[in-house]
């Protein structure tokens, strides 16, 4: 909750080119809105604005980490405490209104309301990690839709040269198209399917190098900053990078549940009659709970601990789904206190 000390709680809509602040005291009422350009001189503008009054404020931003960037970085750079907002559903087009004044206020009256306020999260190593995780993920799906066309091609390609190419694996499909030869003796639908080919075949390789030297710098930021997060079993650099992208910094989320809550893992009471039971929470953020379900699949494969205890909850009468769930808020618990009370 907001201190009783706040007096003014600015809500910020954000666009590409300009955002709308509204400012709102702390029961609610509208003083002003406005918009400033989304540049360095609009930035000033708002908070001389804003400060003149000398009023204890608190900015609650929408998009801290997108549109948002640029102005929350700016306030926190000048001591004001920003918080971040999470935007709203699309509204139905027949029961309401929608303007960015409207959005900037909703976000003002959100935080007002709000029991727990959301921190932004930080820049720095955090970004660094986050900007070369989105471009390895980018460069494995280029590689993927390249052999995906490079299979494609192999279907419908003339059966003298697919008769070579058909039967082989990925990685010996691949080697063996960058391979191919163009002829002027070839027909003219031989050289365009074999140019086809080299060219799926060199960018797949050029996609898979990229992505494997991501990786690797992944790996070094990663060992500089959490070094005792990639020494858990089963967590390599990208779950680590997920994982770390969620979390940010130490304070920000207020404890295991709210992290667990927040990576989708929280157990879901689905309780009817004389069943008691939980069911899987396909909520929070995605991209972390995809991490939490690959380090609870290798640690199902390869650690010893973790390959009793299911061996144990299927005696009891547990199912696997329910056995990767317990599973999952428990690896969400452990590797919240090991971010947050290691140095």
């Amino acid at each position: 909750m907001l201190p009783d000390s706040v007096e003014l709680v600015v809500g910020i809509d954000t666009h590409k080119e300009a955002h709308t602040a509204a400012v709102v005291d702390r029961l609610g009422g509208v003083s002003e809105t406005f918009e400033f350009p989304a540049d360095p001189a609009g930035y000033r503008k708002v908070l001389g604005r804003v400060a003149g009054g000398g009023a204890v404020r608190v900015w609650a931003v929408e998009g801290t980490g997108s549109y948002g960037a640029g102005l929350t970085g700016f306030l926190q750079a000048a001591g004001e405490r920003v918080v971040e907002v999470e935007r709203p559903g699309r509204p139905p087009r027949r029961n309401r209104v929608k303007s960015d004044a409207i959005d900037a206020v909703r976000a003002a009256r959100q935080v007002l309301a709000s029991e727990h306020l959301i921190e932004p999260r930080r820049g720095g190593e955090r970004e660094a990690v986050r900007v070369l995780l989105a471009t390895r993920n980018g460069a494995v799906v280029a590689r993927t839709k390249a052999l995906n066309h490079l299979h494609a091609l192999v279907v419908t390609a003339p059966m003298r040269l697919r008769s070579r190419l058909v039967g082989l694996t990925t990685l010996q499909l691949t080697r063996q198209a960058a391979r191919l030869r163009l002829s002027t003796d070839q027909p003219i639908e031989d050289q365009a399917t074999v140019r086809a080919m080299r060219a799926c075949a060199h960018r797949a390789g050029a996609c898979e190098q990229e992505a494997t030297e991501l990786e690797a710098e992944l790996q070094r930021i990663l060992t500089q900053q959490v070094p005792h997060l990639l020494a858990e079993p089963g967590v390599g650099p990208i779950s680590a990078a997920a994982i770390y992208l969620a979390w940010s910094h130490r304070g920000r989320i207020r404890n295991d549940a709210a992290f667990a809550s927040l990576a989708g893992v929280a157990p879901i009471p689905a309780s009817s009659g004389q069943t008691t039971r939980h069911r899987l929470n396909r909520g929070g953020d995605r991209q972390l709970n995809r991490a939490l379900h690959t380090i609870t699949l290798s640690r199902l494969g390869c650690h010893p601990e973790t390959r009793a205890y299911a061996t144990r909850r299927l005696t009891e009468g547990k199912t696997s789904r329910e056995i990767r769930r317990c599973l999952k808020r428990h690896i969400a618990r452990r590797i919240y206190k090991l971010l947050e009370h290691t140095p």
